[in-house]
């Protein structure tokens, strides 16, 4: 009995210290200070919520506050959002903080590009009133945009899969009705699933106009159909992920890819840039051997998860391409296929992970499962891998490799290039593919001799006045770099002709 009532005792001293505040706290004083004065939620797209930001408020004297209220300025009617101390609302009454200590505000938006007079949307935290109101501002630039979404049904609601090649695919999206076959630059374009080219249809991307990706987004090219993409020197067509906060500038992997399946004809890539996917371009080809599927010019490949270009017994002409960093491969020529590159920067320095193939690798093999579950290796010919005047180098020791298998042509010729192929430990010197010595494959290429780029980790693969590059090219057809600058006289291997570095 004694034990009861003991125990009794100690939970009603219990209750009754839990309900009694430890502190007591005076108003506040005016004398809040805040992490940031502003808070910039950076780019949105109409009707698009925001990404969550964060403002810390301290309160640095040595005693507890209340402060009276924390209000929007445009009140109810305000586009943004707050979450203060983990209570949401737009306005928030009597909010205390402890001495020497801190609350964090969370905010968000999602604007109507139509709803607002401005495009540069403007709003104001209010921390007290009178005359010890402190505030700090909000601002967002909202944009207008066309968006492509994937149908949905009309009863399930569930969003729509493309089929392909008659069959139900797990991909999300669908086919570009004819209206939607030329993207112009007057809106930037938000694509949510994969947006499809039929079949016999071309897509024309006009100069300056900006695509933008959601996750798990794409385009693709059926077969039978084109991609012409028409930028031009002063006004480059860009591929890039919906995020548009500083913080997802360099964050690859945002997006799918842009996928040409076999049997698509005749695509172009001018003057682009294609950065933080999965894969830049994704080849696919079943076609001509003389037209290739692809050709590529005066375009930059950056920041993608795996590869920048993946061609799978695919018809790739590039030239002026440059293609960064890369989890797996900048440029792969697989499964055989015709390769063509002239005045070509690959220069991965992928620092994201472990990174452990090259930047270019060329083979003529793909590995399946047979009904007995083994490993089969079927090849294809490599009908040509022809790379002139190109730079071929990053961070790891090996980054060219040919990968050759018994059973079909191998075919390449490697000519004034520079690259990166330190074999330090003999890893390769059994393949004979790799014998730079071997003047029927090569011809007047730079061996492990750094190429003076000018800030190769921020992606900026110019080379300096330093470089062995300058003055080693061939003479080509490309008489103009990736700049426009004439290369006619004294042509530099890779996609830039040399600058003196400031």
């Amino acid at each position: 009995m004694k034990y009861l009532q003991s125990v009794l005792i100690i939970i009603i001293i219990i209750a009754i210290s839990s309900c009694r505040k430890d502190f007591s706290t005076v108003s506040s004083f005016g004398r809040l200070e805040f992490s940031k004065d502003t808070v910039f939620l950076d780019t949105i797209f109409t009707n698009i919520g925001s990404s969550t930001y964060n403002l810390k408020v301290y309160n640095r004297s040595d005693q507890a506050i209340s402060i009276p209220e924390i209000r929007l300025e445009n009140g109810p009617t305000s586009n943004y959002r707050l979450n203060v101390d983990g209570i949401p609302g737009k306005t928030f009454q009597d909010v205390e903080i402890l001495a020497q200590d801190s609350i964090f505000v969370f905010i968000e938006t999602t604007i109507d590009f139509n709803q607002v007079p401005d495009p540069l949307y403007t709003d104001k935290i209010l921390f007290d009133n009178g005359t010890n109101q402190q505030d700090v501002d909000l601002v967002t630039l909202v944009q207008d945009a066309t968006f492509i979404f994937p149908g949905r049904d009309p009863i399930t609601l569930e969003i729509d899969n493309l089929s392909l090649d008659g069959q139900s695919t797990t991909t999300q999206g669908r086919f570009l009705e004819d209206s939607e076959l030329t993207f112009t630059k007057d809106k930037p374009y938000v694509i949510y699933g994969y947006a499809a080219v039929p079949a016999n249809k071309t897509l024309t991307i006009e100069a300056g106009a900006k695509l933008h990706f959601h996750s798990n987004s794409g385009l693709i090219i059926d077969r039978e159909a084109t991609l012409k993409v028409n930028g031009t020197l002063d006004e480059k067509v860009s591929f890039e992920g919906d995020r548009l906060e500083q913080g997802f500038d360099n964050v690859p992997g945002q997006w799918g890819t842009i996928w040409m399946r076999a049997g698509s004809r005749d695509n172009e890539i001018n003057h682009s840039i294609i950065k933080n996917g999965v894969v830049g371009v994704l080849v696919d080809s079943i076609g001509s051997d003389t037209t290739p599927t692809l050709k590529i010019q005066n375009s930059e490949i950056y920041n993608q998860s795996s590869f920048g270009i993946l061609g799978r017994e695919a018809n790739i002409e590039g030239n002026n391409l440059v293609i960064g960093d890369a989890g797996q491969v900048s440029f792969a020529g697989t499964v055989g296929g015709t390769y063509n590159l002239d005045h070509c920067t690959f220069a991965n320095y992928w620092s994201n992970s472990l990174r452990t193939l090259p930047a270019v690798l060329i083979n003529n093999f793909f590995t399946f499962q047979n009904a007995q579950g083994q490993n089969i290796i079927g090849t294809a010919d490599l009908k040509a891998a022809n790379f002139t005047n190109c730079i071929i180098y990053g961070n790891n020791n090996i980054e060219f490799v040919l990968d050759r298998a018994v059973g079909s042509s191998f075919n390449y010729m490697i000519e004034n290039c520079l690259i990166q192929f330190d074999d330090f430990n003999g890893s390769f010197a059994n393949n004979n593919e790799l014998n730079f010595t071997d003047t029927t494959h090569y011809l007047n290429n730079i061996i492990n001799q750094n190429p003076d780029f000018k800030t190769p980790f921020e992606e900026d693969f110019r080379i300096g006045a330093n470089s062995p590059a300058i003055n080693k090219a061939k003479a080509s057809p490309i008489s103009l770099d990736i700049l426009g600058v004439s290369r006619t006289a004294a042509p530099d291997i890779g996609a830039y002709q040399h600058i003196t570095f400031n």
